[in-house]
């Protein structure tokens, strides 16, 4: 059964956001999403500095099984990456919502929440 945090924001696509006071958004794929995938091998991120769209492209996922795009759930522009994942990108694999994140984005908007869903919305489209 995937783990389904309550403090997290959902996309249809698997990814997560967590979403601080500051407007900085915190960003992965979800537990579902890894278990899917099965092992990760890669870890395709942006620099530091790019700036997205909502449910722009921002890199892929490599694992045995598949490759898989990353979509950003907010426009905005990227502060941090994960550069553990580098080197370590089974992470997503063993703490996807904890050191498997991602990237930090500043929210363009940070009220902004269209396309982001709930965890009982996202639980019920997984059939969890």
């Amino acid at each position: 059964m995937a783990t389904i945090p309550e403090d997290l924001s959902y996309t249809a696509d698997h990814e997560y956001i967590r979403l601080s006071p500051d407007g900085v958004a915190q960003i992965g794929i979800t537990d579902f999403a890894q278990g899917e995938l099965g092992d990760i091998v890669y870890v395709e991120l942006p620099r530091v500095g790019t700036k997205f769209a909502a449910r722009d492209v921002f890199g892929t996922v490599e694992a045995v099984k598949a490759v898989s795009e990353l979509f950003c759930p907010i426009a905005g522009e990227v502060v941090a990456i994960n550069e553990r994942l580098d080197k370590e990108p089974a992470l997503v694999n063993t703490d996807p919502y904890g050191e498997g994140w991602m990237l930090r984005v500043r929210a363009a908007n940070p009220a902004a929440r269209d396309g982001l869903i709930s965890p009982a919305e996202y639980a019920k489209q997984i059939g969890a």
